[in-house]
């Protein structure tokens, strides 16, 4: 498949002109299938297609020989009794009945090879699917299945019997990916094949298949074979080994499989950070020569490939030119993300590597770095992709660069003159709670960022969803992805102006049956259910919502038994709630747990001298004061994360108050380079000019090293002091320790509650 420039700035534009002409038409009439991602053009006309027996002619082209396995397997899986008849396209003299026909059609002006549109039409006389193009007889199929699968499983017995339609359709992005993290969780190779099964169902066409990482290596390397008896396996939270790896004939298969499907397998395979499953194989290739162990935690490792040593580049090199044997897409990836430079800082060899090229940081080497892959690669034929942050230190020319961190890495890629992939956390991770990533807000994904200059928009391939394993096996990927992949597909198929998240959620809905009946274990659309809190004269008012509309909740307060939720609650004292959201007697989403603690600076403004990073920003503006306790997850919402730099947080009270005790919240949490502040310092000023403040401060006397830990630093005066004025100054550590995986680079301090007089705790209960 061509991957011009120049060809697909005019493909593209060509499918935007057709959009424009033909716009998104869906008659009502006979109540149309409910397709994903929507066509194009569909129009139901009268009548239904029947064929009397259960023997079932199709004809097409005979090179269609993959098309013809996946048409025979499939109407035999949905009809059993069938007996189905193929004939060539060109064959002459042959009795035609009902049956379903492929068609080849001369290509019309900007349809190339890599054209994947077709026409479908469903008549009493047949189903007519054509095309100039192998993938769009392809893409036509998939639609004619999804028409199958939605009719009643009874009326496939007899054979085909389907509503009379027209569909013209076309894609708007080349690329409509998902990537599937089989590192950190290793993933059967049928469970790999089956997921191949459902991307082309929904007409997604790549595979980002992400094999290495530090906490495994999962493809067979014959020069290197401590790779897969070293790095294939750690230790599992049972102590005992876990993991696994692909065998050359492993990946042939799938491979063949989806290029059958016409899937491109991209491989991934990291460089330079995230490497310690290679590095534990063969420590030579670090800078400090080891030992290492494949890491049982997640997180970012200090050590990576050194950037200094020549024999680093002759493994991967050697490394890459046997799985360029093995896959045959365009692209390679190579990660190029979350790479520490501490090690190269402080490696002699490194450090002669940027004093002969003339390198003036450790951005600059990894720049060099990515540029002798992208040489190598280019003289193999091959693209390379890389995370945004192969942008830092310089860009090389021919790159494709993957938008993660926003969308501001693929605009400077491609004002830069490179081709981009955009799956930005805020949309396509799909790792990430489905409260926080729920199906609408995927469905609002547009891949083109919208500060994009209009004459660049060409160079946006497309877009992927990605799916990463630190703490998701194959058990429960399913319900991570589905149905929220759905969206995806369509946000990748079908143009912006032609999508409506009411109408379809209406057709998400009509397909669960469809899913069940694949063995597919979806999961919600939204987060279950809402927590609402909001402060009350008595209290605080809980208010419990359902996310979607045919759940129920439940809840507990501390007993064994759960309550079904009807109306919202008041929090008089501190306690701890449950609740979960229920379909019929199934509990279908997580369990949410909350800790409300009562005290009197419930609901009191304050000013933040910092603004919050990241995501971790939900209602900065009320979460310190609002009353309830972070989680040990940091991502659940309640938690204000700021980055590097210290942070004041200011009370002014509309009239002066006495104050007995003020408790702040922390959390460290040193994996994600999250550590309890280094100083936090206090000062309670009283109303008047000449009167003293009242300082206190705090330094932490808990480790480091300490994996997880939720703090409070508790401030309490000799005697009860009148404040006007409350000051709050909370000091970043500054940069992780040396033996930190990510040593030298910043820290993240994370705030919770800013308690002021908790009742509980001044009677020496305290609640947690």
């Amino acid at each position: 498949m061509g991957i011009h420039t120049m060809a697909w700035k005019l493909g593209f534009l060509l499918s935007f002109l057709i959009f424009q002409s033909e716009s998104l038409k869906v008659t009502a009439q006979n109540n149309p299938p409910a397709i994903i991602p929507a066509p194009v053009y569909m129009e139901t006309q009268p009548g239904e297609l029947f064929t009397t027996g259960i023997d079932i002619l199709v004809e097409l082209p005979a090179r269609e020989q993959g098309l013809k396995r996946m048409i025979s397997g499939f109407i035999l899986s949905e009809i059993p009794e069938a007996a189905v008849n193929f004939i060539d396209e060109q064959s002459e003299g042959v009795m035609r009945g009902p049956g379903i026909f492929f068609i080849t059609t001369p290509p019309q002006k900007g349809q190339d090879e890599g054209y994947e549109g077709y026409e479908l039409q469903i008549k009493p006389e047949g189903v007519f699917i054509s095309s100039p193009t192998s993938a769009g007889l392809f893409y036509g199929f998939q639609t004619l299945k999804q028409i199958i699968l939605q009719t009643e499983k009874e009326n496939r017995t007899a054979g085909l019997n389907l509503p009379c339609l027209t569909i013209k359709d076309h894609p708007v992005f080349l690329w409509r990916g998902m990537l599937l993290d089989c590192s950190r969780h290793f993933m059967e190779k049928e469970f790999i094949l089956r997921y191949i099964d459902l991307l082309a169902l929904y007409k997604m066409n790549r595979f980002h298949w992400h094999l290495t990482d530090d906490q495994g290596w999962r493809i067979q390397i014959d020069k290197y074979p401590e790779l897969t008896k070293v790095g294939a396996w750690r230790k599992g939270d049972d102590g005992l080994i876990y993991g696994g790896f692909y065998t050359k004939d492993d990946i042939r298969e799938v491979v063949a499989y989806a290029a059958e499907r016409h899937i491109v397998v991209v491989p991934e395979i990291e460089m330079p950070g995230h490497a310690l499953a290679a590095l534990a194989s063969y420590p030579g290739l670090s800078c400090t020569g080891g030992p290492f162990e494949v890491p049982t935690t997640w997180g970012v490792f200090k050590d990576i490939y050194c950037a200094g040593n020549d024999s680093v580049f002759v493994f991967l090199k050697d490394v890459l030119d046997e799985v360029i044997e093995l896959f045959p897409s365009p692209w390679i990836h190579i990660g190029g993300d979350e790479s520490p430079k501490y090690r190269w800082e402080n490696c002699d060899r490194c450090k002669s590597r940027m004093e002969a090229y003339r390198l003036k940081d450790g951005h600059a080497l990894q720049s060099w770095f990515i540029g002798e892959i992208t040489k190598f690669l280019a003289s193999r034929n091959r693209i390379l992709i890389g995370w945004d942050e192969i942008t830092e230190g310089g860009l090389h020319p021919g790159v494709v660069v993957q938008s993660w961190q926003g969308f501001e890495g693929a605009i400077h890629a491609t004002e830069k003159g490179c081709q981009s992939i955009v799956s930005p956390t805020s949309h396509a991770y799909f790792d990430y709670p489905i409260s926080k990533t729920t199906l609408e807000k995927v469905y609002s994904f547009n891949p083109v960022p919208a500060k994009l200059d209009p004459a660049l928009h060409y160079m946006i391939l497309g877009g992927e969803c990605n799916i990463w394993t630190e703490r998701a096996s194959q058990e429960v990927i399913d319900q991570k992805v589905f149905p929220r992949i759905l969206a995806m597909a369509e946000v990748l198929w079908t143009a912006p102006e032609a999508r409506d998240f009411p109408a379809f959620r209406k057709r998400v809905r009509s397909q669960y049956p469809m899913l069940t009946g694949l063995g597919v274990e979806y999961g919600l659309e939204e987060g279950g259910l809402k927590i609402v809190t909001e402060k009350v004269a008595e209290g605080l008012q809980i208010t419990m919502i359902p996310e979607q509309d045919n759940l129920t909740i439940r809840y507990t307060t501390g007993s064994d038994v759960w309550i079904p939720y009807t109306a919202p609650l008041l929090v008089r004292d501190s306690l701890t709630l449950q609740a979960a959201a229920y379909i019929g007697n199934n509990r279908v989403s997580e369990i949410y747990t909350r800790r409300y603690n009562l005290h009197n600076g419930v609901g009191l403004p304050y000013h933040l001298s910092l603004k919050p990073g990241g995501t971790y920003n939900k209602n900065p503006q009320t979460t310190l004061t609002d009353g309830i306790r972070g989680t040990q997850d940091f991502h659940d919402g309640l938690w204000l994360g700021f980055w590097e730099k210290n942070v004041a947080v200011d009370f002014n009270f509309q009239e002066e108050r006495e104050i007995q005790e003020i408790r702040v919240g922390c959390m460290q949490s040193n994996p994600s380079w999250i550590f309890l502040p280094a100083e936090i310092e206090i000062v309670m000023k009283p109303k008047g000019l000449f009167r003293k403040p009242v300082i206190m401060s705090a330094v932490s006397s808990l480790p480091k090293e300490s994996v997880y830990i939720l703090h409070d630093f508790t401030f309490r005066p000799d005697k009860p002091v009148k404040v006007k004025k409350l000051e709050i100054r909370i000091d970043n550590p500054g940069k992780c320790p040396p033996w930190h995986p990510g040593a030298g680079s910043p820290t993240w301090v994370f705030l919770d509650e800013i308690e002021i007089d908790n009742v509980d705790n001044l009677q020496g209960q305290r609640m947690r």
